[in-house]
């Protein structure tokens, strides 16, 4: 790892560096990194000010202001923001903003899960009774299983980028994205609407992703195999991607209309009126750990949430951030399964648009 004034130093010396150290070379490399809480995979808190209330991260001024709040949203590349949030705090973990740094990453599980119908393996591809499945039982399986039914090489094996090893036993496979203007959104493997592949979940736009050399109580993200810098996403992966819904259409043209702008302000604020009491209600879960209705609460905000993306009213990244915010908040030892709500219902509530008409 760099120290002031040297040439970044290779990812392999993350496992030996000091998370500040990881932090600034993961800066160099031009990749925005945000604090994750000591011991942890997930942000660190936000400040009390806005813990103690709901709010849309990009109208907050605290990362304008340097504090490192709303995850992924305060991710900097800033040298002096970068010594400030690490001198406060020498053991945080280093979590890299996947959009702004041009990343998408195959983030392969190797959970222990029931092995769901050969029809949810694959999104889009059946899979004929004649193939035998047997064995089958995490997302290496499945990825796997994707590049022979494309006849490409298993990206888990792909020793010509950077890919780390996780303390559970998965592993991230770290690509860069080749043209600027392309994003490609999060999923999760779980996920019935948006999935690459069972156990296979995606961070990219709206996303972050763990940093090798970052420590957690269950171990440390360690960079695996010869290479330390991520390859340009393969072609047939992009390919995928597209297939399976990840690509961010860009907007459309829009004229530059007063009128219009209001109109949709108006509608961001209405939004706003419905879901900001759904998702107070599941941070207010937090003060018991059990008998709040917690799980109907979160699935309540998330289907709503879906419904007003699907509308137009909000963005898909930022409320799902939004949404794990608030259940880590309420439930944080159950992260796995908060995500599973949140994506449930957003998929859900996708299917039916939640449209406005009347609310101001």
């Amino acid at each position: 790892m760099p120290c002031p004034g040297q040439t970044p130093a290779p990812a392999s010396q993350a496992r030996q560096a000091t998370p500040h150290a990881v932090a600034r070379w993961c800066a160099l490399q031009g990749w925005p990194v945000h604090p994750l809480a000591p011991g942890r995979k997930t942000p660190a808190a936000n400040c009390p000010a806005c813990r103690d209330r709901s709010h849309d991260p990009r109208s907050c001024p605290c990362p304008a202001e340097g504090r490192a709040c709303h995850g992924f949203h305060a991710a900097t590349t800033d040298r002096e923001r970068i010594d400030a949030w690490w001198g406060q705090s020498p053991s945080a973990g280093v979590g890299v903003a996947c959009g702004p740094a041009g990343l998408v990453v195959i983030d392969v599980d190797a959970h222990p899960a029931p092995v769901p119908d050969r029809s949810r393996l694959l999104p889009g591809i059946p899979i004929h009774e004649t193939v035998d499945l047997a064995g089958l039982a995490s997302g290496f399986d499945t990825l796997a299983l994707l590049a022979a039914f494309r006849g490409q090489p298993d990206p888990t094996r792909d020793e010509g980028t950077l890919r780390v090893r996780t303390p559970s036993g998965g592993l991230h496979i770290w690509y860069r994205v080749g043209a600027p203007d392309t994003r490609f959104r999060c999923s999760t493997g779980s996920s019935p609407k948006v999935a690459l592949a069972w156990q296979v979940d995606v961070r990219a736009h709206g996303g972050y992703i763990v940093a090798p050399g970052t420590r957690t109580a269950r171990g440390t993200y360690e960079a695996e195999g010869p290479a330390r810098t991520p390859a340009p996403l393969p072609a047939w992966l992009h390919a995928e991607l597209v297939r399976t819904g990840h690509l961010i259409a860009p907007p459309a043209p829009r004229p530059p209309s007063g009128v219009l702008a209001a109109r949709r302000r108006g509608r961001g604020t209405a939004a706003r009126r419905v879901l900001t009491p759904l998702v107070e209600e599941v941070v207010r879960c937090g003060t018991a750990p059990e008998g709040t209705g917690f799980t109907e609460k979160l699935n309540r905000a998330a289907y709503t949430a879906g419904g007003l993306v699907a509308a137009g009213h909000l963005e898909h990244g930022e409320i799902r951030e939004e949404l794990l915010a608030a259940a880590h908040r309420a439930r944080p030892w159950q992260e796995r399964r908060n995500e599973k709500i949140i994506d449930d219902g957003l998929a859900a509530g996708g299917a039916r648009p939640f449209h406005l008409e009347g609310r101001t």
